[in-house]
């Protein structure tokens, strides 16, 4: 019991106040519950201006989650901030079934999750923020999207790699980057300022900026150029 509540809250006082709260007023639908909770829920987690939560949204280390004016979580979405944090910028949304979970119950120190503005976390995306994740603005995540900051270590074939550890290097995606439906991001990772993940792809290497990516493991396909540089290359190379 002790190590549940250490999961799921700061403190015991603080899992009953929250746990209560939810619980009261966090399955009442329509506008009228997306306005109780907004003001009500200031109680327990940060809110900067106005945000939109509405009813089944499942919230776990409440203190630790920051939403800017404008969030929006969808019914059944996950944030898990245990404990370093989880932070969603100005009018960003976080779509149906989406998970955020810092999962950090190896106290690393560099783990959570921050997401810059006006973004889109598309639905049954998850987001595991042990190594640290940082999402810039105007950033669309598509239907599954996994960005997975921790990997295994599986080097000794003696040792079962439960107890081999894990590495956890972090993620940066940077601005106007779109992620298709099924991509993954792996650990250790930095997407580029206006790159493309295609669908289903594997990115276990950096993305360029600008640079579209596809396959598995994920490889560059085509330079997004502006219609300047692309009449430049056509000029030079006829």
């Amino acid at each position: 019991m002790r190590l549940y509540l250490s999961r799921q809250a700061s403190s015991i006082v603080r899992y009953i106040i929250e746990q209560t709260l939810i619980t009261l007023i966090g399955w009442i639908p329509t506008v009228m519950g997306i306005g109780i909770r907004g003001v009500l829920y200031r109680l327990i987690l940060k809110m900067a201006g106005w945000a939109a939560i509405e009813n089944g949204a499942r919230i776990r280390f409440a203190d630790k989650i920051k939403l800017g004016h404008g969030v929006y979580l969808d019914q059944g979405t996950y944030l898990h901030a245990c404990p370093q944090g989880i932070e969603i910028g100005e009018d960003t949304i976080v779509m149906h079934g989406a998970v955020l979970h810092v999962y950090n119950f190896r106290e690393i120190p560099h783990a959570g999750i921050k997401i810059g503005r006006d973004s889109l976390i598309g639905e049954y995306t998850v987001i595991r923020g042990q190594g640290g994740v940082t999402i810039g603005d105007r950033v669309y995540t598509s239907p599954f999207t996994q960005i997975i900051a921790v990997n295994h270590v599986f080097d000794d074939p003696d040792r079962p790699f439960v107890e081999q550890g894990i590495t956890a290097e972090g993620i940066v995606i940077e601005d106007d980057v779109w992620l298709g439906a099924g991509a993954i991001i792996t650990d250790g990772v930095r997407v580029g300022k206006g790159a493309v993940v295609a669908a289903g792809a594997v990115v276990s290497k950096d993305v360029p900026p600008h640079t579209v990516v596809a396959g598995v493991p994920a490889k560059a396909i085509k330079k997004i150029e502006s219609q300047t540089q692309e009449k430049q290359r056509r000029t030079v190379y006829y």
